[in-house]
């Protein structure tokens, strides 16, 4: 079914939330012919660590998301101030509702509405709001997550998971981060994976499912 998707919008409040929502997903999807649009809505410039520059996840995300294969083209980079997105809402709808005309996609990937992060949580609302009319499956980040509802699963193969690993290792500024690791990030999968009885999978929260 996943190769019924042909354009997928990839939502990320911050530099790095897709990939690691989704990004075994993102990968299977290339694989199989789809044509990712990534959005990222702020990078965060005043939470970098000391030592690195402070736009440096503008050059990260697109080195992440270039080892994922989305096209550099595709990447599509927003300056919103970080934590502060909730003071930015209309302004983010009107993007993305400009965004949805431009290409009208057949699958978007954000955040889940149960996300507590307040920036997460303003990019799922607008979200729904500007893609109501469309298939919505929300990304686990399980940190951010007061509940989850594992109502939909995306089976994976090793190749995906190490490809989401290994776009996740070009955030250097971000690698002190327990849910960076590369121990996590399988474990998590091979708990999804239990669930349905494969090897590894993603899980998601339907939010719309649009069926023709």
């Amino acid at each position: 079914m996943i190769d019924k998707f042909k354009t997928v919008y990839v939502l990320a409040p911050h530099t790095d939330d897709g990939e690691l929502g989704a990004g075994g997903t993102i990968s299977k999807l290339i694989e199989n012919g789809a044509n990712i649009y990534y959005f990222a809505f702020s990078t965060a410039e005043t939470s970098v660590p000391d030592g690195f520059p402070k736009d440096i996840l503008k050059t990260e995300v697109i080195n992440a998301t270039t080892r994922l294969g989305i096209k550099k083209e595709n990447v599509i980079i927003y300056n919103y101030e970080v934590r502060k997105l909730n003071y930015a809402r209309q302004e983010i709808l009107e993007d993305l509702i400009k965004h949805r005309r431009e290409l009208k996609p057949d699958l978007v990937l954000m955040p889940s509405l149960n996300d507590i992060h307040q920036d997460h949580s303003t990019i799922a609302q607008e979200g729904l709001r500007a893609f109501k009319n469309m298939t919505i499956l929300g990304y686990e980040l399980i940190w951010n997550n007061l509940t989850f509802n594992t109502t939909s699963f995306v089976k994976l193969e090793k190749q995906h998971i190490q490809a989401k690993c290994d776009a996740l290792k070009e955030y250097k500024s971000q690698g002190s981060r327990d849910y960076m690791s590369e121990s996590f990030i399988f474990s998590l999968a091979k708990t999804r994976g239990v669930q349905i009885g494969t090897d590894y999978a993603e899980s998601f929260e339907v939010i719309r499912w649009v069926m023709e």
